[in-house]
């Protein structure tokens, strides 16, 4: 018999790496604004935008609120967004928005509307200056600032989410001009979702419970009036809950990504179930 003979100089190649595909939800050197970040959605947005590589525009009406959003964007993303205080009801100041974002990053990716106020009343209570100041922010800023981005956001194939809410699809006693800036800025999403698809640019609304907060607090509300806002909200919605804002940022997020290139037009509720809900 011949001996046997074992190779102990075998030749063990490194394992091979391969890298993992980059996230659907990559925004590296994607230019996003986003108003309303004095909010808990707003902020929460700029947040999850950051986590992904975002350069943002974070748009307030407080400037110290603002600073500490940007703060906390620096913390998760080492970049520090450009901030731009503006009055939603000023036309000057709404087109700075875009103005100072072209000035900065030169592009336009997203457009997120986020900026709202809510006013407490009905229709024999609600002041005509109530009125207007809800449809001033939460639907005509909305029409200007998305018209003056849109040829920037038609040049990069990008896509606006506006953040409506579900008193678009359901009503809710007692905030009656709310219901209907929400109801027409689904209805906006909608046209303009048609209108700006053969242009490469998407659209689509995120529809939240209501969380009424010291943000969406009007100047013009008492604190007798603010509490019974506050209860009307936790008795019609269950979702005033912590972790809420970042799960709609989430949301958000996805409608601006790739994953959802085939959303458009659409409003989709956020609210744990409130929209399918029952009356009585």
């Amino acid at each position: 018999m011949f001996p046997i003979e074992f190779n102990h100089s075998i030749d063990l190649q490194e394992p091979v790496v391969i890298p993992p595909p980059p996230s659907p939800l990559d925004f590296k050197n994607k230019v996003i604004i986003i108003t309303g970040v004095n909010s808990s959605i707003g902020a929460a947005t700029a947040m999850e935008f950051a986590k992904w590589g975002g350069l943002l525009t974070v748009v307030g009406h407080s400037e110290d609120s603002l600073r500490e959003v940007a703060d906390k964007v620096i913390d998760v993303h080492d970049h520090s967004p450009l901030i731009v205080h503006a009055d939603m009801t000023k036309e000057k100041e709404v087109r700075h928005i875009v103005d100072k974002t072209m000035a900065t990053y030169g592009r336009i990716d997203v457009l997120v509307n986020s900026a709202s106020v809510v006013e407490i009343g009905n229709i024999e209570t609600t002041t005509m200056d109530q009125y207007d100041r809800v449809m001033d922010i939460n639907m005509r800023s909305v029409f200007q600032l998305t018209s003056s981005a849109v040829p920037h956001l038609i040049d990069t194939k990008g896509c606006i989410v506006n953040v409506s809410s579900v008193n678009g699809i359901r009503s809710m006693p007692g905030i009656l001009t709310y219901n209907i800036s929400k109801a027409a800025l689904d209805q906006f999403t909608r046209c303009i979702a048609l209108e700006l698809q053969p242009k490469g640019v998407r659209c689509n609304s995120v529809n939240p419970a209501v969380i009424i907060t010291d943000i969406q607090k009007s100047d013009s509300m008492d604190d007798e009036t603010y509490e019974i806002a506050l209860e009307q909200s936790k008795m019609i919605h269950s979702t005033a809950r912590e972790g809420f804002a970042e799960e709609v940022a989430g949301v958000i997020a996805f409608l601006a990504s790739n994953m959802a290139k085939s959303i458009n037009g659409a409003t989709l509720p956020v609210d744990d179930g409130r929209h399918a809900m029952s009356s009585r």
